[in-house]
């Protein structure tokens, strides 16, 4: 009876710490056999490209998630600094550079003020974020009346854009490496990578990392203990605004335009790829890790449906489905150990 016991156990801990990369090897082996040209070169670069930019944005949600916060601003913070960018370098014809700080110090700025109104004014963290979401949705409208900015564009006193996108800045989100194959790895991927390997060795090697995450077990504990408490919540926020700007960066740069609607969605696949991220390797926590997977699992779970012309009206609720068939595998079998 013991080893029965024993062995069931066993089963249940190989479960709860491979069954999600199981579930990962077994849609990619559907998407391949079901949907031609899914297991191509091109479909890869594609899913590819869509991760990293999902990916980031979610590396700075996980940041939120580990100090018990979470940010509903990633996505307007993104379209925000997608919006900046293209502004500063067709309309006020600027350089890359200057575009690119504008944006990282935008992003700065909205974390910080977003960790202070929850920090110092008590406003509670989805209340807080959603109120800026709201704000940052309306301000990038303003300055072209609601229109995308793209090359010789009229703006709003009727008179014509003269900027243009560097090509240095386009290089960012369409360059693409060789590797084994002609242009198969894409710039954004390797910025994506660079920046989830940073993550993950800031809060699982550091010693700030593990105040953070003691703050997100028990942040009165971590208070008593001398953490400064505040400060480090801040911090997430502003890592969260930070990395949702480079996201925006990148998509303005893959695109060639300011797209007044490109961001729609990415709120809603960052936080999923946040998410999920507790389910991998039976983490039950936010890990950079488990993000970077969580990310490539909702580019594969896309790309796949959308080659097998399924609805798109159809995308968001299987993205839901599996976000909660996940977290629930993952909390009620680890709960039960």
């Amino acid at each position: 009876m013991k080893q029965a016991s024993l062995s069931k156990d066993k089963i249940k801990a190989v479960a709860i710490r491979y069954g999600f990369l199981t579930l990962l090897a077994g849609l990619v082996l559907f998407f391949s056999l079901s949907a031609p040209g899914f297991a191509t070169p091109f479909s890869a670069v594609f899913i590819f490209q869509s991760v990293a930019i999902t990916g980031i944005l979610a590396l700075g949600v996980t940041a939120t998630l580990v100090v018990d916060g979470f940010d509903l601003s990633i996505g307007s913070i993104a379209t925000s600094s997608l919006m900046l960018s293209a502004y500063i370098m067709v309309v006020l014809e600027q350089n890359a550079v200057v575009a690119v700080i504008a944006c990282l110090a935008m992003g700065a700025i909205v974390g910080l003020v977003n960790g202070v109104l929850i920090v110092y004014m008590r406003v509670p963290d989805l209340l807080a974020t959603l109120g800026m979401m709201f704000l940052l949705i309306g301000l990038q409208r303003i300055p072209t009346e609601g229109r995308s900015i793209a090359q010789g564009m009229t703006l709003p006193g009727g008179e014509t854009a003269t900027g243009v996108f560097s090509k240095s800045f386009l290089a960012l989100g369409r360059h693409k490496f060789d590797f084994f194959i002609e242009n198969f790895i894409p710039f954004s991927v390797i910025i994506f990578v660079v920046i989830a390997v940073l993550i993950w060795l800031y809060f699982e090697f550091t010693r700030y990392g593990r105040v953070m995450y003691a703050i997100g077990s028990n942040e009165r504990a971590a208070g008593l203990a001398g953490v400064p408490v505040h400060k480090y919540k801040i911090i997430a926020y502003m890592i969260s605004g930070v990395l949702a700007s480079v996201g925006g960066i990148l998509l303005a740069a893959r695109l060639g335009r300011g797209d007044i609607a490109s961001g729609n969605n990415l709120l809603l696949d960052s936080v999923a790829a946040a998410l999920i991220g507790f389910a991998v390797l039976g983490a039950a926590k936010p890990n950079a890790f488990g993000t970077a997977i969580g990310a490539l699992f909702v580019g594969i779970l896309l790309q796949g449906m959308t080659m097998m012309n399924a609805p798109y009206y159809t995308q968001d609720f299987v993205k839901g489905a599996v976000l909660v068939v996940a977290l629930v595998f993952t909390f009620s079998l680890s709960n039960r150990r």
